[in-house]
């Protein structure tokens, strides 16, 4: 019998890169891989490409408030349904919603359960009991996995404090797979400087300041934005087209709205110059202060050719500006936007060296193939082990007394 390994997630999927070259990597190894997940709300349109080894289902979206507490128990016996139909050796829970299911199914005869948390729980007071039961089997399921996995050190560090587990924890950036790097980091063929985004459409990523920068700049300076707005900001792309009308650059600006695939993303990052990814100086959200390595976005720009423009942060500036991959501006001042831009603007010759260094970078090291391989290294060797009975640990040892109340408590 082949391995079979069931992601699970309670969203959709497919707006997971990470998900895609890990699924992948397995699927071209023999792996059997199966989806569980749902609608997502602006981005349901999303998919994985197809491949014959990679199955995926999904319920239908469900807005917030006491519907969602049913669609989210209804998730959890689907899951559960499925694991007694389709025998997975392997469950992949990648978020902290699917936890209570994971830790449900890590009480399974032969089932070995993978943690990846791709944002880690905010930490916000009075929080409901609801969300403190998610927390809890979180807790509880990274110190019954056989390995987890998160997209930051930092994160990893905080991570460890917060579950105090003691298994296996990685930490896999969110880089493209080798099979999306561009073959060669193309010249400008206008006089054009295309500048790109992709991704949610947020203030904290997506300010307004891009906009009022992009007028300040000539007119050979022109915006693509790829993406789609999220339940919190269902109004900004509209504040965002009133602005640049009201600025007279509507000529300039491109909303090419939400892509099915990341092929045809990664095929529009290719036409462009200059990629735009940028966090708030000032955030009091955890994952805004530890997305570098996390963010999905300069990776995919880097690995098509591009020269990124990073907000002024310690960690993003060693990352990409003194990389030699791009430069660094404080994203609320429209005027450090224009700046960079048009450097890039008066140095073609430059910026395309810039670019070439990036992409050798993702050629060589940040690519999801290297970053995975100490995870698929850990695979590999649970697989050619010998089976481990119900209820045993990696190191051989049962399970205390405490876990098995816990799972009573649980149920």
């Amino acid at each position: 019998m082949s391995n079979r390994i069931l992601y699970l997630q309670y969203t959709n999927p497919a707006h997971y890169p990470p998900l895609e070259h890990s699924s992948r990597i397995l699927a071209n190894a023999g792996w059997k891989v199966l989806f569980l997940g749902t609608g997502a709300y602006g981005g349901d349109t999303i998919r994985f490409p197809k491949h014959p080894n990679i199955r995926m289902e999904k319920l239908l979206f469900c807005n917030a408030g006491w519907q969602q507490k049913f669609h989210f128990l209804w998730f959890c016996l689907w899951v559960i349904g499925w694991v007694l139909y389709w025998c997975p050796n392997w469950i992949y829970a990648s978020d902290h919603f699917s936890c209570p299911a994971g830790l449900l199914l890590s009480f399974f005869p032969k089932i070995k359960i993978i943690y990846h948390e791709h944002d880690s729980p905010k930490k916000i007071n009075g929080i409901s009991r609801w969300i403190q039961c998610i927390l809890w089997t979180r807790k509880k399921l990274a110190q019954r996995a056989y390995l987890c996995i998160l997209p930051n050190e930092k994160r990893l560090e905080n991570f460890r404090l917060e579950t105090k587990t003691s298994r296996p924890v990685f930490c896999v950036w969110n880089t493209p797979s080798q099979e999306e790097i561009s073959s060669e980091c193309l010249e400008r063929r206008d006089n054009k400087l295309w500048v790109l985004y992709h991704g949610s459409i947020v203030p904290s990523r997506f300010p307004v300041t891009i906009i009022e920068a992009i007028a300040t700049l000539p007119n050979r300076v022109n915006l693509r934005i790829i993406g789609y707005g999220t339940v919190g900001h269902q109004g900004y792309v509209n504040q965002l087209r009133q602005r640049a009308t009201r600025l007279g650059i509507n000529d300039r600006i491109e909303f090419l709205g939400t892509l099915a695939t990341r092929r045809e993303l990664l095929e529009w990052c290719q036409k462009c110059d200059v990629g735009l990814a940028f966090m708030p100086k000032v955030s009091e959200d955890f994952n805004e202060q530890t997305m570098a390595g996390a963010s999905n976005k300069p990776f995919d720009y880097v690995a098509s050719g591009l020269v990124v423009l990073v907000s002024d942060l310690p960690d993003w500036k060693k990352m990409y500006m003194e990389s030699g991959y791009g430069l660094a501006c404080d994203p609320d001042n429209p005027q450090s936007i224009a700046q960079s831009l048009q450097w890039f603007l008066e140095h073609p010759k430059e910026m395309r060296e810039m670019g070439e260094r990036g992409r050798q970078r993702i050629l060589k090291e940040w690519n999801y193939e290297k970053q995975f391989a100490p995870v698929l290294k850990e695979l590999n060797e649970a697989v050619t082990a010998a089976p481990r009975s119900f209820g045993l640990r990696k190191t051989g040892k049962p399970t205390t007394g405490t876990d098995n109340q816990d799972f009573v408590r649980m149920i």
